[in-house]
């Protein structure tokens, strides 16, 4: 009888490891494929809590590339090519470059984006490729069990994270979403949390019709929808405008499962400063795509992810010709001056886990 007890134990948890402790992946775009080397478990630990584990962590190599194609001979061709932060929670470094020209590594002012930039005038119109492949260690991040009493942000950056942008206002129609008078004026952790249920409760993910993807907010309050752009941006319209530093974070999601694979487009999330605490990440796409895992992705991050960069309406280092991106996540590209048309590129993103 003591063995039937151990074997009915055993099924019930093999039935617990196969079906309830998968981590979705967090896709924006269709989903990779790929080579399964390794089965994925539950963000924070088997028990599928976030708080009674050290924090998981994987390294891989991630392939960043765009091939540019009819270039006229003789033009100036200058393409910038994000590269992946090294953070408390991520160390990225180069391992190999495939490109027709040695690169500068800058960095842009407001919020220390780095980036390699190319400058050639091509011999020919022949396709250019530009390749970069970087080995990344990607920690998860426990926002809320981790503090810093030292952590205060200089007057500099909280005015940065305070400032609308120019899709991301702070004032107005957003502010109707909600009754400030409802909010917490006392705990910005609390507060946090009302704005990212609000959001989750207005937003619905979808891309089934257009206009979604520029993150931008007055589009996302008469909509409804969008993807994590929209998401995030509005929640942080919403932290701003109730005087709580916010910032925006954009990268490309990897599926859970460990292998190798193609990655099919980018994913961003949102933090919130709080003084003595430190920055508070929320990911509520992904929260609204699985609401059985709404509160971990309110104050944690899973470590299926790389980031590269930081902000909106940036100004590349050089400084390119036209107007500030709305983000910078996909190489940005410049034929004698004027923005290279995306259908004359072909961009190529992958990871192997290591």
């Amino acid at each position: 009888m003591h063995t039937t007890l151990i074997g009915q134990r055993l099924i019930v948890l093999t039935a617990l490891l196969l079906v309830g402790l998968t981590v979705p992946a967090c896709q924006e775009d269709d989903a990779p494929p790929t080579l399964t080397t390794k089965p994925a478990t539950a963000p924070g630990t088997d028990a599928n809590s976030p708080t009674t584990a050290k924090p998981r962590s994987r390294t891989f190599e991630f392939d960043y590339g765009v091939t540019v194609r009819d270039v006229p001979e003789g033009s100036r061709l200058r393409v910038w090519l994000p590269v992946p932060q090294t953070t408390s929670h991520q160390q990225a470094s180069r391992l190999r470059l495939d490109v027709p020209v040695e690169p500068k590594q800058t960095t842009e002012s407001k919020y220390g984006n780095q980036m390699l930039h190319f400058e050639l005038e091509p011999s020919s119109a022949k396709p250019l490729t530009f390749q970069v492949t970087w080995q990344i260690t990607r920690s998860e991040v426990r926002g809320l069990d981790h503090s810093d009493p030292d952590a205060r942000l200089d007057d500099a950056k909280r005015k940065t994270f305070l400032s609308a942008n120019a899709k991301v206002p702070i004032d107005g129609k957003p502010l109707t979403l909600i009754d400030s008078s409802k909010l917490s004026r006392d705990n910005p952790i609390e507060l946090g949390r009302s704005l990212y249920e609000r959001v989750d409760d207005h937003m619905r993910y979808d891309k089934s019709q257009p206009g979604y993807g520029n993150g931008d907010v007055l589009w996302a309050c008469d909509s409804g929808f969008g993807n994590c752009t929209d998401f995030h941006s509005l929640f942080i319209s919403l932290a701003r405008g109730q005087d709580l530093p916010a910032r925006f974070e954009i990268g490309f999601p990897l599926p859970p499962t460990r292998g190798e694979g193609t990655i099919g487009g980018y994913h961003c999330w949102a933090q919130f400063h709080v003084d003595g605490h430190g920055w508070v990440p929320t990911d509520i796409s992904e929260a609204d795509k699985h609401p059985e895992l709404k509160n971990y992705y309110y104050g944690n991050l899973t470590e299926d992810r790389v980031q590269l960069t930081v902000g909106r309406d940036i100004t590349l280092e050089p400084a390119q010709h036209g107007e500030p991106l709305n983000y910078f996540i996909y190489p940005h590209i410049e034929v004698d001056g004027k923005s290279w048309p995306v259908e004359k590129t072909e961009r190529a993103f992958a990871f192997r886990d290591r």
